[in-house]
């Protein structure tokens, strides 16, 4: 059983739901909940697990991005990202490894970005600092919920999404060239990663924060 969870964008969750399926032949179940309130989330687990009795593998991908000068962003879009990435992202772990800790198993990978680690982008500031807030909450989350679970981040650098296909074709190129493997990861590539996480054969590796930037 896979569920999905989209605040934003529940709506073109269909587009998703229906490749699992096809692909996959899973079922799966959608929610709209804000992770960044706690009430939603809470009410949200509670269910899963009332319905399905645990969650074995938790995948925290949800963020938003405003790219846009430093000088020209207030407080309240910087509050906002943190808000949503990293508070989020702290509430819905918080609450799912209870459950993990009760069946004394469970795995979580949280996605952050090359740039949390390097933080080199000023126009994307809140991001690149929640993404590395993540990367803490990571390692702290695996000491203390350790040895049951384990707690990983995955950092892609440049992924081939439709999102990015929209930026100038001069400045795409520009980056590949910076690439060793001079081209952007595939969606598939990064999620290979995460299932492999996600799986028995990835059980002692924990704390840990995976680059798949194909070199840079």
């Amino acid at each position: 059983m896979v569920v999905l969870n989209d605040f934003f964008n529940f709506y073109k969750m269909k587009n998703v739901e229906e490749n699992i399926k096809n692909r996959y032949g899973t079922n799966y179940k959608s929610f709209k909940a804000n992770i960044s309130d706690e009430a939603d989330v809470y009410e949200m687990v509670n269910m899963i697990i009332a319905e399905y009795g645990k969650i074995d593998v938790l995948v925290n991908n949800a963020a938003i991005v405003k790219d846009m000068d430093l000088q020209k962003r207030d407080g309240g879009e910087f509050r906002e990202t943190i808000n949503n990435n990293l508070t989020g992202t702290y509430i819905i772990t918080k609450k799912v490894s209870e459950s993990m800790l009760e069946n004394k198993k469970g795995r979580i990978i949280n996605i952050v970005i090359t740039n949390g680690i390097d933080c080199i982008n000023p126009e994307s500031i809140d991001y690149d600092a929640s993404k590395a807030g993540i990367i803490s909450l990571t390692k702290n989350f695996a000491k203390y919920l350790a040895p049951y679970i384990t707690v990983n981040a995955v950092a892609p650098g440049w992924v081939n999404t439709e999102m990015n296909k929209q930026l100038p074709d001069d400045f795409l190129q520009s980056e590949q060239e910076r690439i060793y493997l001079r081209r952007f990861a595939e969606p598939e590539e990064i999620a290979n990663l995460v299932y492999f996480l996600a799986s028995d054969e990835a059980g002692y590796i924990n704390a840990e924060t995976i680059k798949i930037d194909g070199g840079m």
